[in-house]
């Protein structure tokens, strides 16, 4: 038996030139419970190995005559240790001539684990070949347990790069399936009862498990987790655990890691199955519970990004005009967009506004430099404070000023870009301040498209604006004013991709509503910030 209670018996590669000496040493080996598989030189063990490797099936152990016909043994050894897929088999020696000291370090140099003089008692040998399997057994098993390591320590980085909850689920399940070499699926359980679910590449994603297995899991989960500390690793029979989550369509018993978040509010679990698949060992148990406890750390502030941007969504709805909501302006029609970043990315603080006035409407749009709750909260702030500016000022310039005072007083080093369009609708005359911001571009009725020569200094930096820029609007024209979301991409230059902006616009069909879904079509796909979009047309 060897540390694991495993039986040491083995498959021995015999190599003796001499059919006398391959027979008794046979005989010998197959007495103490061995089998072996004899070869007459080196080149015939080297072919009956490479035999073998093919078919998965390598001895437990070379035992090798040192005076071969055709090579020496200390020869054959260095060729079988050369071969990346059989250095590990373990090559004992054995001469029937006395050897110096030297030349049995030579056997020891070119990489055997043992030396035998024989002839040798029976127990003797068996002895040595029993120590040179468990010997290489357990090195097998450090090597295994040593790439497991590697493997976990990979997979920690991987699902700690993880920008939201699916992607963490999809990463920890192929980290599980490497560390166990079977499928694996990932579940996080929310305070919401919400279920986010990974399961690794080797499952075939034809055939999922329904809405109804996924609520199955979502209650064993709930109830296998209640007043749960620690990691709990229990096991759930087929009947209990949903078909198909680890092969299309077949159950299995599912082995759990279950734990719970630090505060308590979510649950994390790793999945592997048991029925007809190899019983994880309890090394290999412990790498699952370590990975489990990543994982659920890994998972923490994702939840509470969720949280957080949720938050962030209600207050850009609930704060931002919807479509159907616009104030009546007239002698302009108005048109405006707001798509959300994509799922990975945080909330940023894209905003618009079209606001009566004394002097005509007041169009604009702007967008709080970062990305989280506080820049949607920001947000508001200066929505606010325009609107209630342009109630006894509508010169573009000075709201600009203004909103720059109330951002260095109440957010110190927080900048935002901001347009400011005032329109006159009798006239079409228009002026525009522009902080920081891509500038309106001017949609002609004939069909041309030119951004309006605007430009500033951001908001939130305390240098001075310069005067309105001004141009005059014809019936039917269109201004059109966006966040940079829309178009800017890592690695594009910006003034490219305003050229780009400036011909589909040019090129898009009339109407408002035409060019804002043109503009989306063509530019607003899987976007990494926010986007918001405002166009009028004088009547």
């Amino acid at each position: 038996m060897d540390v694991h209670g495993r039986r040491t018996d083995a498959t021995v590669l015999l190599v003796d030139d001499t059919a006398a000496g391959r027979y008794a040493m046979g005989a010998l080996l197959r007495r103490a419970g061995h089998q072996v598989v004899p070869a007459a030189t080196g080149n015939a063990a080297l072919a009956e190995l490479d035999s073998r490797l093919r078919r998965g099936t390598l001895p437990d152990v070379a035992l090798v005559d040192v005076d071969l016909s055709d090579m020496s043994g200390f020869e054959l050894c260095r060729r079988i240790k050369g071969r990346p897929h059989m250095a590990g088999l373990p090559v004992v020696h054995f001469s029937a001539s006395a050897l110096a000291p030297g030349d049995r370090c030579q056997g020891l140099e070119a990489g055997g684990e043992a030396y035998l003089a024989v002839p040798a008692e029976p127990e003797e040998i068996d002895a040595v070949v029993r120590a040179a399997v468990r010997s290489a057994r357990l090195r097998a098993d450090d090597q295994a347990l040593a790439r497991r390591l590697t493997l976990l320590s990979e997979t920690i980085v991987t699902i700690q790069a993880a920008r939201n909850l699916h992607e963490l689920a999809d990463a920890a399940a192929n980290g599980t399936a490497r560390l166990t070499g079977g499928p694996a699926a990932v579940f996080f359980l929310g305070p919401d009862d919400e279920l986010y679910r990974g399961i690794s590449r080797d499952r075939t994603s034809l055939a999922l498990p329904d809405e109804g297995a996924h609520r199955a899991v979502a209650g064993l989960l709930r109830r296998l987790t209640r007043g749960q500390s620690g990691v709990r690793i229990t096991t759930v029979p087929a009947p209990l655990w949903p078909a198909g989550f680890f092969r299309p369509g077949m159950q299995h018993d599912a082995r759990l890691a279950l734990i719970l978040t630090q505060d308590g509010k979510a649950a994390v679990c790793l999945a592997t199955p048991t029925r007809g698949m190899r019983r994880l060992n309890p090394e290999e148990e412990t790498l699952v519970a370590r990975l489990a406890q990543a994982t659920a750390y890994a998972a923490e502030p994702l939840l509470m990004y969720q949280v957080e941007r949720h938050v962030a969504l209600t207050l850009q709805h609930s704060f931002l005009p919807q479509p159907h909501r616009l104030p009546e302006l007239p002698g302009i029609d108005v048109a405006v967009r707001y798509v959300p970043a994509s799922q990975q990315t945080e909330i940023g603080g894209d905003f618009y506004a079209a606001l009566r006035t004394d002097d005509g409407v007041l169009a604009a749009v702007g967008d709080v430099v970062g990305h989280s709750l506080d820049a949607a909260t920001v947000m508001v702030e200066i929505r606010h404070a325009l609107r209630a500016y342009c109630v006894d000022e509508s010169d573009p310039a000075v709201l600009a000023e203004r909103l720059d005072r109330m951002l260095r007083h109440y957010h110190p080093g927080i900048t935002t870009t901001v347009c400011l369009a005032l329109i006159d609708p009798a006239t079409g005359r228009t002026r525009i301040a522009n902080a920081g911001h891509i500038p309106p571009l001017i949609i002609r009725d004939t069909g041309t498209a030119d951004y309006a020569k605007a430009a500033g200094p951001l908001l939130g930096v305390g240098l001075p604006h310069p005067a309105p820029t001004e141009l005059y609007l014809e019936a039917g024209d269109r201004l059109l004013m966006v966040t940079d979301g829309l178009i800017e991409t890592r690695g594009t230059d910006l003034a490219a991709s305003m050229e780009h902006l400036r011909a589909a616009a040019a090129g898009a069909l009339p109407g408002l509503d035409a060019l804002c879904d043109t503009l989306l079509d063509c530019f607003g796909h899987d976007r990494e910030d926010d986007i918001a979009l405002l166009a009028l047309r004088l009547g």
